[in-house]
Formats: structure tokens, sequence, C-alpha cells
């Protein structure tokens, strides 16, 4: 299974840890965030990766070459005009092909049986996405997600607090058909000017296509400021 990792972002609340070093390379328990990460991928069957990268991204390509260190392979693309988490999906269309993929952000940590998971539940039933589901009190921060049984029905992109009547948020770990970039060009530049995902998602169900949710119990975290950082030290269970 092939594997997208999007890393490219300037990491302006991860500041002043970001001046000099990409976000993704800031170190949990001595290893950076993207070990974990590439190594949670890895235990689901991917074995062939495309990063996304932009700022410092010469850092992240110095630190991991060409994977065979962590037994697989990896190739870089540099996000330049394409802005937004849709735009930096849409630089994996020729490395995927027709081929589903597992993708995830640079900056989320979860636990590594989540990624087993949704490998699993995805080649027992596929789907046009599946998207990781983690359990929050309030979603404000991410997209609050709604569903009919499994399938999606509706995404509010951070939604104002305490209006959500939805406890389950985009986790940021999902898998995808290639019908992905599709629903990505089709939602067009947001009121930023950017490619966002999470609208691709819903223009992915106005479209008919068959969009899924997997509820991810257990340990999950973004990794989104220097205090958050701060609290994995002592709390993340991930072990390399």
């Amino acid at each position: 299974m092939k594997g997208v990792i999007l890393a490219a972002g300037q990491g302006k609340r991860m500041r002043p840890l970001t001046d000099h070093a990409p976000k993704p390379l800031l170190k949990l328990k001595g290893h950076p965030l993207l070990e974990y990460i590439l190594a949670g991928m890895r235990e689901a069957g991917a074995d062939d990766f495309l990063m996304v990268v932009n700022y410092l991204a010469e850092r992240i390509e110095e630190h991991f070459g060409g994977g065979s260190r962590w037994g697989v392979r990896i190739a870089y693309v540099r996000q330049d005009d394409r802005p937004g988490t849709g735009g930096a999906v849409l630089y994996a269309e020729d490395f995927v092909g027709k081929q589903p993929f597992m993708k995830s952000f640079g900056d989320i940590l979860t636990d590594f049986s989540h990624y087993r998971l949704l490998a699993e539940t995805f080649a027992q039933d596929p789907c046009d996405a599946l998207l990781g589901l983690n359990w929050q009190a309030d979603p404000s921060a991410g997209s609050a997600i709604y569903r009919e049984g499994s399938r999606i029905v509706r995404i509010i992109e951070k939604p104002p607090p305490g209006t959500s009547t939805s406890h389950w948020n985009n986790a940021g770990v999902s898998i995808y058909r290639p019908s992905l970039f599709q629903g990505v060009r089709n939602t067009g530049l947001s009121a930023r000017g950017e490619y966002e995902i999470t609208q691709a998602y819903q223009t992915m169900i106005d479209m008919g296509l068959d969009v899924r949710g997997l509820e991810l119990h257990g340990f999950w975290s973004d990794a989104g400021t220097p205090a958050i950082l701060e609290g994995l030290e002592k709390e993340c269970p991930l072990v390399l």
C-alpha cells in the first residue's frame, strides 16, 4: 500500500520551536514526530511513501533520505503552487495512480493499531474515503463529523465552540480511492484561496460517493503547540 504524509506547513503555532526546524522533525522522546507516523503506517502495510514538503523541506529530505533505514521507499514533492491541505493531496495523484492510499497529516500521533484497523476495515469493504474519527468533548478546533451508520453525511470545519451536536472529529488519518482527487478539484478554492480537504469530503458526499467514518478508540493527539508537545513527553504511550 502507498502512503502519503502531508508535511509542508510552517508550524506557526509551534513557534519559536519551528523558527529553525520543520514541525514534523520536532523531537518527541528523542525521535522526530514523522518517525512515529511512518512507523504506524508501515505496520499497516504501507511501504512506498510520498512526503509532501515545503517549509525547510531539505531538513526532512536529509533526515529520511530514500527511506532504507526504515525499510520503506520515500519520495518527496514540494508544495509550491497548490495551497491548502487539499492542494497538498493533489500532488500525490501521479504517485498513487489508480491505487488506494493511506494519508496522514505530519503532526498527528495515534496508536499504531489505528493504522492497522483502518487498513483492515478498508480491505474488507472498500469505499471512496474512510476517515479515522476520534472522540472530542467539543470538536470546535477540528472537524465535526455527522454520520448515518458508518456513512458520513455532513462535515463542519471548526464549528463555533459549544454548537456541535457530534463529538466525533476528523482524526487526520484516512484511506482513499483516487476519487478523492476529483472531489478536491470539484470543490475549488475556498474563501482563503486554498484547496480545503475538509470541503472536498463534503463535495464527495454531495457527489454521491461513499465516504465513511471509523471510530478510533485509544491514544490520539495532535502536536500543534509547544505546550501539547511538552505534555506528550510525559503522556505519549508510543514507543519506537
